[in-house]
């Protein structure tokens, strides 16, 4: 049986449509007998719609860049502070890179110029990048939506693609995987994903057609609930069901445990000390 002790995908109440504070998934997460839980709110025009972003406030965003308040260690559970961003563009491109930001959350003028995407992962271990709106990839061609996903991978604290099995954007599976593996990047096992989809449908074929490539090509996965109540908190029984049926090795589970979780990251080049 896969072994599965981390959860690096949930949301809190600040994403609007998630339902829990940081503490109930902290407290779920123990309860669950993980070892590393992952908290990555939506950094997203999803969460202030019709907000003009013209000027680039850090206001309404203040909740990433004071995560360094939360303790490291809670409950016995390693905590972790991330975001899961937009993918924008087909460049690859995350919301708020291109929104300049020159005051700080009170509104004085920042120290020195930077963007909202910048001043917001500032305070991340890692980032998700995650396609919600694939509005802008009508028409695309798969080389185009595979150089997307390639370029965000490529992106700054970056480390994992979320949800690409329900995304609704088609892409050359292994091209992406395999650029992924040889970055030390993960792709996600998404238990949301599977527990909204029905076996014989095109989001569980298409989750299961990316985990056996991950399989074959030896990339990385990380088996997340994207939770967003905590009674979901750890809880991915689908996901690791679909993964024992193919036979998914057991090494390539980076949330198999929390040192293996770090260790991912380590290798894909994101600070890991004092985690």
């Amino acid at each position: 049986m896969l072994q599965n002790r981390c959860d690096v995908h949930t949301h809190t109440l600040y994403s609007r449509h998630a339902y829990s504070t940081v503490r109930e998934n902290v407290l779920a997460a123990r309860d669950a007998g993980l070892e590393l839980l992952g908290v990555t709110d939506h950094f997203s025009d999803m969460l202030f719609p019709g907000t003009d972003l013209s000027h680039g406030s850090l206001r309404d965003y203040q909740h990433f860049v004071n995560m360094r308040v939360w303790p490291r260690s809670w409950e016995g559970v390693r905590l972790l502070r991330g975001a899961e961003s937009d993918i924008r563009s087909l460049d690859g491109g995350l919301f708020g890179q291109e929104v300049e930001v020159g005051e700080d959350i009170t509104g004085r003028p920042a120290r020195s110029p930077s963007t909202l995407y910048d001043r917001v992962v500032a305070s991340c271990d890692y980032v998700i990048a995650s396609v919600h709106y694939k509005g802008f990839a009508d028409g695309a061609s798969v080389s185009q939506t595979t150089q997307m996903y390639l370029a965000a991978l490529g992106r700054p604290k970056v480390l994992v693609l979320g949800h690409t099995g329900r995304a609704g954007v088609p892409f050359d599976v292994r091209e992406v995987v395999g650029e992924a593996a040889r970055l030390g990047k993960i792709i996600e096992i998404n238990e949301h994903s599977l527990e909204t989809a029905r076996r014989e449908g095109r989001t569980w074929s298409s989750c299961r057609s990316i985990a056996e490539a991950c399989a074959e090509l030896g990339c990385q996965v990380a088996v997340s609930t994207d939770a967003h109540i905590c009674s979901a908190v750890g809880r991915a029984p689908r996901a690791l069901a679909m993964l024992e049926e193919i036979g998914f090795p057991q090494e390539l589970v980076a949330t198999r445990s929390a040192e293996a979780f770090l260790a991912a990251m380590e290798g894909a080049g994101l600070p890991v000390s004092g985690l």
